[in-house]
């Protein structure tokens, strides 16, 4: 009972100062909020800052699901751009993120949705081909408008889905989610390793933010051949600290009292009939928007 107690207290404290850093982190840096050095945990500061984070967490969890799921299974451009919208409208002018912010979360997928479907756009012939076509001495990169529509399409239903998840990630602090999960009877082994896993990246974040600030000040970055050497020795660092810190926070886990399964304190907050009328009309609302637009 006693470890309970301190399990609980332990969790209660790290929530009420991860809140209170959000609301000072907020009124101080709102004009400049974003990815900046050593803010690797800026999305758990968005969680905990945002006006809907109120609302009850299962109901923002299964929207968020349910609402990728029609993203993708409706296939429909239009209706990728409804979700985009109104999950930018629930994050940004519902939740209060800044514009800006939001845009910095949303920089890092779209890179990649970029690098992934440009490839389904362009391709490569040793003849002309296609609608549009440019000689490189070695062959030819040609596209169609086909092509062209198909990155598109492909990009909006990538980037509405995205949009459902991130809409969940800053608004709902990680212990709700993870609360959520085991009220889903997920296994508990890949509760807990999911809430390590994510802490820790933003502690080697932290860690790496640290180690490359040290060496640019040292000049460790002046030129190629001495950045490779900084980046090596860099990364062989990494792997020492990391393990060493891995030691430490599990020591400091037992001795508050960690017996193989972490214990948060779960707040109720009740579902509003409104906000259940108001997903189910934006859900029907997609739904009729795909069949109309197919």
């Amino acid at each position: 009972m006693e470890n309970s107690l301190g399990k609980s207290s332990s969790f209660i404290r790290s929530g009420e100062k991860a809140e209170h850093e959000a609301i000072h982190h907020q009124k101080i840096h709102h004009h400049r909020i974003g990815h900046k050095h050593g803010e690797g945990s800026a999305i758990d500061f968005y969680a905990y800052a945002s006006k809907i984070r109120c609302w009850n967490p299962t109901f923002k969890v299964v929207f968020s699901f349910l609402t990728l799921l029609l993203c993708i299974g409706l296939n429909n451009p239009f209706v990728s751009m409804a979700v985009i919208i109104g999950m930018a409208f629930l994050t940004v002018v519902k939740g209060g993120l800044p514009l800006s912010a939001y845009l910095s979360v949303l920089m890092i997928p779209l890179t990649f949705i970029l690098m992934g479907t440009i490839a389904i756009g362009v391709d490569f012939s040793s003849q002309p081909a296609g609608q549009f076509n440019l000689f490189l001495g070695f062959g030819y990169v040609f596209t169609s408008v086909g092509k062209l529509q198909e990155m598109a399409f492909l990009m909006l239903k990538v980037f509405g889905a995205i949009s459902a998840m991130i809409m969940m990630t800053l608004s709902t602090p990680s212990a709700e989610i993870i609360g959520v999960l085991r009220k889903a009877h997920v296994p508990k082994l890949i509760i807990e390793l999911m809430n390590l896993i994510y802490r820790y990246i933003f502690i080697l974040l932290d860690v790496f933010n640290n180690m490359r600030n040290s060496a640019d000040s040292r000049q460790g970055y002046g030129d190629f051949k001495t950045s490779c050497y900084t980046f090596g020795s860099v990364a062989s660092n990494m792997l020492v600290v990391s393990m060493k810190k891995a030691n430490a926070y599990y020591t400091a886990m037992e001795a508050r009292g960690y017996e193989g399964e972490l214990v948060f304190l779960e707040d109720e907050k009740k579902h509003q009939v409104s906000h259940l009328i108001i997903a189910v009309a934006f859900m029907l609302f997609l739904m009729l928007l795909g069949i109309m637009t197919h």
